[in-house]
């Protein structure tokens, strides 16, 4: 049998995320229960703001495209979302917004993220380390169909929450990470049976 896909990333650019850390904590979890993960940097495919003009006069953007594909491919989902104003990042945002749109009216609607799954989690410098934005994760996702597994976590005061090797200090919180990874890869495991 086919190991499961993830696709982990965070929604954040910065070179020194700590959302991008967390992502890596969580994505090594799935990856020992044995599901394959694809790693993603969002920095790498840059998007203009979404305009339904500028998708009608040029179609999607190449880089939207490309996510499409490789979402579409997923099982499902590990992401770790900044706060910005108690809510989530405009790079997430719109991301999640150009991969929702489809390139013809043969693709059916959502397929990228209808019937998959995902664990959210996020990190920020105030002590409520970013909790705040993932209830409007939650709504967005589940919306647009995806499933959406309990357990989330969040890493406060997170510029001193990691150590150098980028693994948090916390050994409870590092462990309730990476198990969110392993809970996933095992939840879509059974699901594909």
């Amino acid at each position: 049998m086919n190991p499961v896909k993830i696709v982990a990333f965070a929604g954040s650019a910065r070179a020194e995320s700590w959302n991008k850390r967390l992502v890596r904590i969580a994505a090594d979890g799935a990856e020992n229960a044995g599901a394959a993960v694809t790693r993603l940097d969002l920095k790498d495919y840059p998007l203009p703001v979404f305009d339904q003009d500028l998708e009608s006069a040029s179609g999607l953007p190449e880089n939207a495209r490309t996510l499409k594909k490789i979402l579409g491919d997923a099982d499902g989902f590990i992401i770790s979302s900044p706060e910005y104003n108690s809510s989530i990042s405009p790079l997430l945002k719109n991301t999640i917004d150009w991969c929702s749109r489809p390139e013809s009216d043969e693709e059916p609607s959502l397929h990228v993220y209808r019937g998959k799954a995902a664990v959210l989690m996020a990190a920020s410098p105030g002590p409520l380390g970013g909790i705040r934005a993932l209830p409007h994760l939650r709504s967005i996702l589940q919306n647009i169909g995806v499933t959406i597994l309990p357990g989330m976590r969040a890493a406060g005061n997170a510029y001193e929450a990691f150590d150098a090797k980028g693994n948090l200090k916390d050994p409870d919180l590092h462990k309730a990470i990476v198990t969110l990874g392993a809970d996933l890869a095992r939840f879509l495991e059974k699901w594909s049976t």
